[in-house]
């Protein structure tokens, strides 16, 4: 794979509510919009790591945000600016901003579930991917949330290796801001099976063989039909570092 640049522009555009909001773009042809996962940005989650260049050399214009209270975006901490579903809310402004109307849309983790978020509130793209995501990450948020809750109302007490110890030295190299992070956690909405059961485009849920955080990978994609799963190698953490992830991303997206 030809190298790629990994400082792209920063683009910014306003949500409804006036929160200010970045993404960054790599490649032309057809839109897919690519949102990072919790703790993350768009940096980390697709350029570092070459997946952007991936897909973007393949043809497809990769679209990604940096979600609300996350990298180059705003980072309000007024509890005000954190309602239930803003981020699929935000993801439909993006959308808005860029005229999109025949595009791609997909995520990992917190990105997959937003964009599963997306799917059940309206949004048709042509085809969705949901990485780094089970089932029981869609249909019960708040266990995951508690654990997101501990971390930031615990930071530095935790034991060295432990998952949180882990997931806090990860913020650190993202240079989160916790109090906005915290106020994330107020915005996540559980999905129905009956809402899954309704989707009715090509889904393709990707999750590391090691990866349980979310709950299982392929119980999500037994839930949306037609949906295919594909498991590719390491954990929760690791499988962003991993070619697997964007090749199974542009195999599906190249799908006639």
């Amino acid at each position: 794979m030809a190298s790629s640049p990994t400082d792209l522009p920063i683009h910014r555009f306003t949500a409804p509510d006036g929160v200010e909001l970045a993404y960054r773009e790599m490649g032309e042809g057809r839109p897919f919009v690519l949102i990072h996962g919790f703790f993350s940005n768009a940096f980390t989650n697709w350029i570092r790591y070459g997946h952007a260049a991936r897909i973007a050399e393949a043809g497809f214009r990769v679209v990604m945000p940096d979600l609300r209270a996350h990298g180059d975006s705003a980072r309000p901490h007024d509890p005000a600016a954190y309602p239930p579903d803003i981020l699929a809310e935000d993801g439909f402004a993006l959308i808005r901003h860029l005229g999109l109307v025949d595009y791609d849309l997909g995520g990992y983790s917190l990105g997959g579930r937003t964009t599963m978020r997306m799917l059940v509130k309206g949004a048709r793209p042509g085809r969705a991917i949901l990485s780094g995501m089970g089932l029981e990450g869609i249909l019960h948020t708040a266990g995951r949330g508690r654990f997101f809750r501990n971390l930031l109302t615990n930071l530095g007490d935790f034991p060295r290796g432990s998952a949180e110890w882990m997931a806090e030295a990860f913020l650190k190299t993202t240079g989160g801001d916790p109090v906005a992070l915290l106020h994330i956690l107020d915005t996540f909405v559980d999905t129905s099976v009956e809402a899954l059961a309704a989707i009715d485009l090509p889904v393709q849920v990707v999750t590391a063989a090691e990866d349980d955080d979310n709950g299982s990978g392929k119980d999500l994609a037994a839930a949306i039909p037609g949906a295919r799963f594909v498991s590719i190698p390491g954990n929760h953490m690791s499988a962003v570092t991993k070619p697997e992830l964007g090749q199974a991303m542009l195999d599906f997206l190249r799908e006639p």
